[in-house]
């Protein structure tokens, strides 16, 4: 099945800026998380969108893209060129005219992978941040055998036909003179090493794949989609080279009355008529509990109330947002017949006046507008 336009994925233009792009993959990365969605696809759904973000968020590889569309990936991956192995008997062309150049120690240090992790919290969980527990799959080096791979007991051989470098050279004469075409050695699979016996408990790989716990850490406002980075809790090294670092990706379940935009949030209050036209002083919910607020008399449909610091602390310790009320006057319903009657009374005695003193007003300001 051919793959769908990653602008289509994250629904989005494709002059889109990159606040766009972070704020589609946000949206639907909550939506379509198999810890939170229960749709059946939801998984599918989840890496078709983290994998269009992760092409459209990166300047490089969204130019490649949209130059090349998905070709440009061309199963090797973005980032132009991987190298002269990638091409098959380009690798080879590329090796006898130039020796095939400088090929890394097999047994040389080297860091381990990096491993990225997923977790979903509660709404006042991101706002204020928490310690935790989490049990990450990851390889371990085998305790059995220390990570060599070998049953306890016996060797590790070098290999006796690359002599532990990793790769066989083969001579060749071309019209340019006598070359070296230099090859991966099939006998060790190019770790320079030979495991005549290898250990039960993982198999001569050196590995075995456990259930790690590790604490973390997970900062006051933390946001959708944002990562903590856990140095060395990756996949060991190798040859004793460093462990890689874990990356823990941050999912947030919506709330019921509050949404977070930026380190702002946001809230729709409703108050009656009495209230709007005749003024309250009300008891609002924020995350850090209630305040009072006064609703001052006249109050209309959309009318904006700014709680300055009861927002989101910003989780690079850049101060505190707000939380934005917007009121909503609820027309009654359900009315008794005396509260009914009191309305005609209302609107008998004039009423309306201010209403349509505001229609008025706004007329005329249209009115005026087209004067020229």
């Amino acid at each position: 099945m051919s793959k769908r336009d990653y602008y289509e994925v994250l629904g989005i233009d494709k002059g889109a800026s990159k606040e766009e792009i972070k704020k589609a993959y946000r949206k639907l990365a909550r939506k379509y998380h198999p810890d939170v969605s229960k749709e059946e696809d939801a998984e599918e759904k989840f890496k078709e969108v983290k994998e269009a973000y992760e092409v459209l968020s990166d300047e490089n590889k969204r130019a490649q893209y949209d130059q090349f569309g998905h070709s440009a990936t061309n199963g090797q991956g973005f980032g132009g060129f991987g190298g002269a192995e990638d091409f098959g008997g380009f690798g080879d062309i590329f090796d006898m005219f130039f020796g095939g150049g400088r090929r890394r120690d097999p047994n040389a240090p080297q860091q381990g992978n990096d491993l990225q992790y997923s977790i979903v919290l509660e709404f006042h969980e991101a706002i204020f941040g928490k310690e935790m527990d989490i049990h990450v799959p990851k390889e371990e080096t085998c305790e059995t055998c220390h990570g060599s791979g070998a049953k306890p007991g016996t060797k590790v051989e070098t290999c006796s036909h690359c002599h532990g470098s990793g790769q066989l050279n083969q001579e060749q004469n071309t019209p340019f003179g006598r070359v070296v075409n230099r090859r991966v050695c099939h006998y060790c699979n190019g770790s320079g090493k030979l495991i005549k016996e290898k250990c039960n408990t993982c198999g001569g790989n050196g590995r075995v794949k456990k259930n790690k716990k590790i604490h973390i850490n997970i900062p006051a406002g933390i946001d959708e989609g944002q990562q903590i980075r856990v140095a060395g809790k990756g996949e060991p090294g190798i040859n004793g080279g460093p462990a890689g670092d874990l990356f823990v990706v941050i999912h947030v379940r919506d709330h019921d009355f509050f949404v977070r935009e930026g380190d702002d949030i946001h809230c729709e209050l409703p108050i009656n008529f009495a209230q709007a036209a005749l003024g309250d002083e009300l008891e609002v919910p924020t995350v850090h509990g209630k305040v009072k607020l006064k609703v001052p008399a006249g109050t209309q449909t959309g009318k904006m109330f700014r709680l300055k610091g009861k927002g989101a602390p910003n989780v690079r310790g850049r101060g505190q947002g707000d939380q934005i009320i917007k009121v909503r006057v609820v027309t009654p319903m359900n009315l008794t017949e005396k509260q009914k009657d009191l309305i005609r009374e209302f609107n008998e005695l004039g009423g309306n006046d201010s209403t349509e003193e505001q229609d008025n007003s706004i007329f005329k300001r249209f009115r005026n507008a087209f004067k020229n």
